[in-house]
């Protein structure tokens, strides 16, 4: 493991005996095969190639001459998961890509990549304009939602289901998406990103299609969603690679088979 990032990795505070945390079968193993040696502990949601970045990694046990688990660290800058943040599971490409981005796990980008190709439900009036609100800041925004579980939180109101290309058109002057934000999190859309991921994707207006044409209420589950967590596109860390570590997967992320990483 590189200097910096052993020095990074120790940073937390060590913790021992009955304090410390159960390992796992597989990180209990891994120490029998690796006496007096650092296992780390990774994020199975980060799936790139090579040695997982500092930030990916949960902490670290240590193993003892005799290879018994001896102590555990946690690892000041490990950035959770979606997953273990314990959020939902996401409803579709669109929440996919937002989870992944707000947690540093995927690029923004995608964000608006996959919401180029969507169909997004979005409040209306009786006429089929979409309804007007204010983000959080005060930043006028058009509430979009990309699936019904999110829709319903809202409530018995009137909606539409419409493509994305159409209703980016149909913002009103100094107006942004508002994405998901009845979900476990939720963005503010750069429109000119979107309209850059539009033209790359092909997608164009429907020009035969009537703004008029809004649906009936839907029943609302009655349960209110998740604090909003509002936000533009995910800044990542920069990645430190630990090399030399011994790499043991998150039994809540994935099938725990330990890898050594060089």
């Amino acid at each position: 493991m590189e200097e910096s990032t052993q020095s990074a990795m120790t940073a937390g505070v060590p913790v021992t005996g009955e304090e410390m945390p159960e390992p796992p079968p597989e990180v209990i193993e891994a120490a029998r095969n690796a006496p007096d040696h650092w296992l780390a502990m990774v994020d199975l949601t980060w799936q790139g190639e090579g040695p997982p970045p500092l930030w990916a990694l949960i902490g670290q046990w240590r193993s003892g001459p005799t290879g018994e688990i001896e102590e555990w660290r946690d690892n000041p800058e490990y950035r959770p998961s979606p997953q273990m943040l314990d959020w939902s599971d996401p409803t579709d490409p669109v929440d996919r890509a937002l989870q992944l981005a707000a947690t540093g796990y995927g690029p923004g980008e995608d964000v608006a990549r996959e919401l180029a190709r969507a169909e997004v439900s979005v409040l209306v009036t009786a006429t089929g304009t979409p309804l007007a609100a204010a983000s959080p800041e005060g930043t006028p925004v058009i509430p979009v939602y990309t699936s019904e579980r999110y829709l319903e939180s809202v409530g018995r109101l009137l909606y539409d289901r419409r493509p994305v290309a159409d209703l980016v058109e149909q913002l009103p002057p100094g107006h942004a998406l508002y994405l998901n934000p009845t979900g476990p999190i939720s963005m503010l859309v750069d429109t000119e990103e979107l309209r850059t991921a539009l033209a790359s994707a092909g997608a164009a207006p429907d020009a035969k299609r009537e703004a008029g044409t809004a649906k009936a209420l839907r029943p609302g589950t009655g349960a209110g969603g998740a604090e909003p967590v509002s936000g533009g596109r995910a800044i990542g860390k920069p990645a430190r690679a630990a090399n030399g570590s011994t790499v043991v997967g998150a039994g809540l992320a994935g099938s725990g088979i330990s890898r050594t990483a060089r």
